[in-house]
């Protein structure tokens, strides 16, 4: 085999690992019980949590804060999937630039944000993880401030994005889910 057979193979593969997450994640999504809003609010706090800079503490801040603002747990441990390896550095990288713009310092922390990313992503256990981002605060408190912030105000609008979608999607879902088992009754 070439490598250009290896190549088409394993982005293949790579589509097909792809297109299996995605059918997992709808499954779950349509699982999902409860009212509309309550789907809807849980969905929008893990995108909210998922865009801020916070792993490896994402989900259990979204549920967290799902719990508090009484938004469904499920949704929100799924939306915080918003953030993944392809979307984290860019989230990171964006959360970082506002917010040093917001506190008025120039962004020239970038290449330690990368590093560090680079390091949590690996399969290291979570003390090392903490310890890492414990020396981070420590060391880069100014750093960190200003991706929380950034990471923050990122959130807010696809937060909102978020709920109106999962609510309408919701809605169609159980409507057409309706018609459907209607259709079968009067066969």
């Amino acid at each position: 085999m070439n490598s250009e057979e290896t190549d088409s193979k394993n982005k293949k593969t790579k589509r097909s690992y792809f297109r299996q997450k995605q059918k997992e994640l709808a499954a779950r999504f349509r699982a999902l019980q409860g009212d509309p809003h309550y789907i809807a609010m849980g969905m929008s706090i893990g995108v909210f949590v998922g865009i801020t800079p916070t792993i490896p503490f994402h989900t259990a801040l979204a549920i967290a804060l799902a719990f508090v603002l009484r938004g469904s747990i499920p949704a929100a441990a799924i939306g915080v999937w918003i953030s993944n390896p392809i979307t984290i550095p860019i989230l990171y990288i964006a959360s970082y630039k506002l917010g040093m713009f917001l506190i008025g310092g120039a962004a020239s922390e970038v290449d330690k944000i990368i590093e560090i990313f680079n390091v949590l992503e690996k399969p290291i256990p979570f003390e090392t993880k903490y310890n890492i981002i414990s020396d981070f605060l420590k060391h880069e408190f100014k750093v960190a401030c200003a991706m929380v912030g950034g990471g923050v105000i990122l959130g807010i609008i696809p937060g909102i994005i978020s709920y109106f979608v999962t609510r309408r999607m919701t809605i169609k879902f159980r409507e057409k889910r309706a018609k459907r088992k209607e259709r079968k009754k009067n066969k």
